[in-house]
């Protein structure tokens, strides 16, 4: 399976290269996850694997994460996630994946979900560049202009086209960020040290693994 692993942003610091070059990486406390179940295209559809990340007293799980759980031999866990493969999953149940996977890895793709700014206008939600401040202009400079029914982007039933961009909840979503350089591995203390910024607060849940489009991917000094 391609490496993938659950953790946690712990934040932004900067390291240096082999060359001397300063590189702003964000560290992520990744793992370890267990193996909890294994899919393929026989018995469901798709080849995929399972796994659970922070485990949890069975006070707090419910039954069916108890009976799921005791089916790999694991404890229940906080977040559970799937990972497609393309081939059968080639990792034994109930087995432990930690930063070790991405030892041969140079390229990541981050899944996490953005930090949330709650409501906001056009000019924060689009980057709209407002309307000019001369004299004649009331009230108006920070609007998205007139959104009426008769518009060139109407929708079928002459109300605004769905996607009309208007202002509204921003952020909170998920994002996937790719093609970042896996700058180190720490195997000792579970540690990924990933270039440049990752979606989500600190503390954020994130999902780490091997760039699917990582031959675009120019490197940067």
């Amino acid at each position: 399976m391609q490496a993938a692993l659950l953790g946690r942003k712990i934040g932004m610091t900067h390291v240096y290269d082999e060359a001397g070059t300063l590189q702003p990486v964000t560290v992520v406390q990744a793992g370890p996850c267990q193996v909890t179940q294994l899919k393929t295209a026989e018995s469901d559809g798709y080849n995929a694997v399972q796994v659970g990340f922070e485990p949890i007293r069975s006070q707090r799980a419910t039954q069916p994460i108890i009976g799921h759980a005791a089916r790999a031999k694991t404890r229940p866990a906080r977040v559970y996630r799937e990972v497609r493969t393309v081939q059968a999953p080639d990792v034994e149940l109930g087995s432990e994946l930690t930063v070790e996977v991405f030892r041969e890895v140079q390229w990541v793709d981050v899944v996490g979900t953005s930090k949330g700014k709650g409501y906001a206008g056009v000019m924060k939600r689009y980057h709209f560049g407002g309307m000019g401040a001369s004299h004649g202009t009331e009230r108006m400079h920070r609007h998205g202009g007139s959104i009426a029914s008769h518009g060139n982007e109407r929708g079928g039933s002459g109300g605004p086209k769905k996607g009309k961009r208007m202002p509204g909840r921003m952020g909170g979503d998920r994002v996937t960020s790719r093609n970042h350089r896996l700058v180190a591995v720490d195997v000792e203390n579970g540690l990924l040290l990933i270039r440049g910024a990752l979606p989500g607060a600190n503390g954020g849940l994130l999902m780490v693994r091997t760039s699917k489009t990582k031959k675009i991917a120019k490197a940067k000094a």
